[in-house]
C-alpha cells in the first residue's frame, strides 16, 4: 500500500475517532466539544496539503519506510 492510501485511511480513522470520542464523552444530547479539534487539525492538514503539497503524515510515513 502506498502513502496517499495510508494517509486517506488514517485521516478517515482519526475523523471518526474524534467524533466517536466527542459523542461518548459528551452529556446526554450534547457533544464535549474538545475532541472535535482533533478533526478540525486533520481537515485542515488536508486542505493545506492540496495548495501546498506538505503533509506532516507523509513525511512521517516516509521516515518509517513506507513506498510512495
Amino acid at each position: 500500500m502506498n502513502i496517499n492510501r495510508w494517509i486517506q485511511r488514517l485521516a478517515g480513522l482519526f475523523v471518526l475517532v474524534s467524533l466517536l470520542l466527542a459523542h461518548i464523552t459528551g452529556d446526554v444530547n450534547l457533544l464535549k466539544p474538545t475532541w472535535l479539534w482533533i478533526a478540525v487539525f486533520v481537515g485542515f492538514n488536508l486542505f493545506q496539503s492540496s495548495f501546498t503539497g506538505f503533509c506532516p503524515l507523509a513525511k512521517i510515513l516516509k521516515a518509517a519506510g513506507v513506498k510512495e
